[in-house]
């Protein structure tokens, strides 16, 4: 069966309709990029799971659906607690059926002298190096230049929490005024992961806890009713104070 964007999706159904686009002023085309929930299997693009068929400028697919388990994919970051010290490798629960792996070397300036003191349950941000799946997830706390750039240890004043996978797509979506409209009158630190985890640090615990419930709330609440959730919010750390 073919289907086209907008179209609910099962594993298996094959994909019509899906074109490059050309660069602006340009000759020159963007590529296609298939995300989480599409195969392609030589000339053919197919469904592996359940949801919606969606299509973000300028060339990628997706299948968006609730979904709490994350599979592994390249080039995304996410949220992870170091688990394990093995020799020159660090074991991290990113939320996967399996473990990723983190080099030593992974992180910014690092070399068998000077390397990184990470312990037994701290938090890291870090992004999909390596993912297969006939390989194991592999990490690093730098990006494509070698330069740590937001990457690395979280503080453990932060509080972690996790969320559904859809909830931190529709987070990250340049049109979603959460993260703004919060900031107007809170001032906090946040890494999400695409994982399904969120770290979050504000200047008090309330005001944590209080930010962390109204990203929770978001995944039910439309752009234009942000605003209230976020004085809702607000109103109440004021009686809290």
């Amino acid at each position: 069966m073919e289907v086209s964007v907008g179209d609910v999706v099962m594993p298996g159904d094959s994909l019509k309709d899906i074109k490059s686009t050309k660069k602006e002023g340009k000759n020159e085309r963007e590529n296609v990029i298939l995300g989480p929930g599409l195969r392609r299997e030589g000339d053919k693009v197919y469904v592996c799971k359940a949801g919606i068929l969606k299509r973000r400028d300028p060339a990628v697919y997706y299948v968006d659906s609730y979904q709490k388990r994350y599979i592994p994919s390249r080039g995304e970051n996410v949220v992870g607690i170091v688990t394990q010290k093995s020799g020159d490798i660090y074991k991290v629960d990113v939320g996967a059926s399996e473990q990723a792996t983190l080099s030593y070397l992974a992180f910014e300036g690092a070399t068998k002298k000077n390397r990184p003191d990470l312990q037994v349950g701290d938090v890291i941000y870090a992004k999909m190096l390596v993912a297969s799946k006939d390989m194991e997830p592999e990490l690093v706390c730098v990006d494509s230049q070698g330069k740590e750039n937001e990457l690395g240890v979280l503080s453990s004043d932060g509080m972690v929490f996790t969320c559904s996978l859809s909830l931190v797509r529709k987070l990250l979506n340049p049109e979603c005024p959460l993260f703004r409209i919060l900031g107007r009158n809170q001032a906090y630190e946040l890494a999400a992961g695409m994982n399904g985890r969120i770290w979050i640090k504000a200047r008090s615990v309330q005001e944590t806890i209080a930010a962390a419930n109204a990203i929770l709330a978001a995944e039910y609440t439309v752009a234009s009713e942000m605003q209230k959730l976020c004085a809702r919010i607000e109103k109440t750390l004021l009686l809290v104070t």
